[in-house]
């Protein structure tokens, strides 16, 4: 167990409200400068983190068929192929936590001790370090040991850890923490709890994804959590999932009907998002709609997306993005990568 004392020495000069932390800012190799592409959506699968996940039951992730084959290697074989400079890595879902708290720091630190590692001999690569929610002391701790020493590009968590949404107040020394270190927040969606029920006997990306992803969208706003945590730069994948086409509805209950918190104007525009998956030629016009183009990223979802089908998903945006009124999104999408990850 993480006693408070062990905490408050993680958080520095943090109180639960959210107060500034003292923090010191790891020092992370440039990224190009050559306006190539930047992939902030690109996963890795170490053999050790399979290993678990195969011995704690979870054989079909998500309901997927199988789980991918990963190596560094493949990795930037795959970035050579598809033209991509750079790739920030992070594990996927379901994440780290498969049962067990203690369990599961360990293998976040494992994860993270990997990547950093990773990173070192392949300057190319960059991660976002992995935490073990909803074991919230131990992920602050993994936080501050992972943005202050390894030299993580930022964290990734789930967009829920075991029915707990990112809103939750049981959060809050977290997000005090990464608020303090202005932390980039990569956000994976996961299956909802009970997601059986409704799967349709479907795998959970396919639907259930893009509705976790809107639904701890709502969460936040409608509790506040952007507005009092600031200086999170909140990355969520797959266009927003179905959240541009729910944005207006949100909002009219929010403001007409009394649901959630009061929240400052153009609350989603200070989100990011990223264009994994099939934004072209329905999803993206929409989502340019609601939030513009300067904070969009590209995201190749490598490997659970096979290099064949992220080519082919690259030439879509290229013949479509221009049409969606996304022109040069390549460039475009790099810049505001950099510009995300203060690498501009």
């Amino acid at each position: 167990m993480i006693d408070r004392r062990t905490l408050l020495g993680a958080l520095g000069a943090a109180t639960v409200s959210g107060v500034a932390l003292s923090a010191v800012t790891a020092t992370a190799a440039p990224l190009p400068a050559t306006g190539g592409v930047v992939d902030i959506h690109s996963h890795m699968v170490p053999d050790f983190y399979l290993r678990e996940a195969l011995a704690s039951g979870i054989v079909f992730p998500d309901g997927m068929p199988k789980w991918p084959s990963w190596s560094v290697g493949e990795h930037v074989q795959m970035m050579d192929g598809c033209g991509i400079d750079t790739a920030i890595l992070s594990v996927s879902s379901p994440g780290v936590h498969f049962g067990d708290d203690d369990k599961a720091a360990e293998l976040a630190r494992r994860v993270n001790d990997f990547a950093a590692g990773a990173v070192a001999g392949q300057p190319r690569l960059g991660f976002f370090a992995s935490l073990p929610l909803p074991n919230v002391l131990a992920s602050v701790l993994e936080a501050a040991r992972a943005l202050d020493q390894l030299g993580a590009e930022g964290v990734t968590v789930m967009s829920n850890a075991g029915g707990m949404y990112l809103g939750d107040v049981a959060l809050t020394p977290l997000l005090a923490a990464l608020d303090a270190r202005s932390a980039v927040v990569f956000v994976h969606p996961t299956s909802p709890p009970n997601s059986s029920a409704v799967s349709l006997g479907v795998p959970a990306p396919m639907m259930e994804f893009l509705f976790d992803t809107a639904r701890t969208v709502v969460n936040l706003i409608l509790l506040g959590v952007v507005d009092r945590f600031p200086n999170i730069r909140w990355v969520f994948t797959h266009g927003g999932g179905v959240l541009p086409l729910l944005a207006d509805r949100v909002d009219f209950f929010r403001s007409q009907v009394g649901v959630g918190t009061p929240t400052t104007p153009d609350v989603l525009r200070r989100l990011w998002f990223d264009l994994a998956g099939t934004p072209v030629p329905r999803q993206l016009p929409a989502l340019l709609s609601t939030v513009g183009q300067d904070r969009l990223v590209y995201g190749s979802d490598y490997c659970f997306t096979p290099v064949a089908a992220v080519q082919e998903q690259m030439r879509a945006l290229d013949s479509g993005a221009a049409r969606g009124g996304f022109e040069n999104w390549r460039a475009a999408t790099s810049d505001n990568a950099r510009r995300l990850l203060d690498r501009a």
